[in-house]
């Protein structure tokens, strides 16, 4: 995304006239969510003074420091979980842009997980994961993009040292790691739900496509 992002991290690029992750603020807002963190490493302290404390959307942000290099979405959610209670909570990535109703996502999610899929867009042809009817899977005839939009349960990541094992940034404190193998692990439990938004989806990740989604939404 540079030079962009020599100034501005990613989800504080404005689309439509305001930051991407406005966009999912607002619509959090929207479902009542009061309490959100914010996961931040690259330009850190550009975040503060362009959201504040959320309360002109009526939430309470709460910003959860990785320091650099980030800690991956794993590593950041688990870095994150001091900050929020036991109960699910929704993660959205601050990169991307949809139409997709957050009032569709499930309180209570009968797993671990439950995720948004999305049409393979060019860049990810091969897709993330497949959807077994109500139930996501590694693999299927079919294989569906993961939005980067979902609830999830903290037991998500109560086992997360034996799944992952001894990669690289796992002994940092905090620790680095992805996401993708728990939620492999959790998949061969049947502990991943999931549903297909056929919708409009964004993956800002070029210039090219920011630019694209934002004269779209202009």
């Amino acid at each position: 995304m540079r030079p962009l992002t020599d100034t501005t991290p990613k989800p504080l690029l404005a689309a439509g006239g305001k930051p991407l992750i406005v966009w999912h603020l607002e619509k959090l807002a929207a479902l009542c969510v009061r309490d959100v963190v914010v996961n931040v490493s690259w330009l850190a302290d550009r975040f503060e003074p362009a959201l504040g404390d959320g309360s002109r959307w009526g939430l309470r942000l709460h910003y959860s420091h990785e320091g650099a290099p980030p800690l991956e979405t794993g590593g950041g959610m688990l870095h994150a979980l001091r900050l929020l209670d036991d109960a699910p909570f929704i993660a959205v990535n601050g990169d991307i842009w949809s139409d997709y109703d957050f009032a569709r996502l499930p309180a209570e999610p009968e797993g671990d997980a439950h995720l948004v899929l999305v049409d393979n867009p060019a860049h990810n042809s091969a897709g993330d994961f497949a959807l077994d009817g109500a139930d996501v899977r590694s693999d299927g005839a079919s294989k569906l993009t993961f939005s980067g939009i979902g609830v999830y349960r903290p037991a998500l990541l109560h086992d997360w040292r034996d799944i992952i094992g001894s990669v690289p940034g796992v002994h940092l404190e905090p620790p680095r790691f992805k996401l993708a193998p728990l939620l492999r692990a959790a998949m061969t439990n049947d502990r991943v739900t999931g549903a297909h938004h056929p919708g409009r989806w964004t993956d800002v990740g070029t210039p090219e496509r920011l630019a694209q989604l934002d004269a779209t939404l202009g």
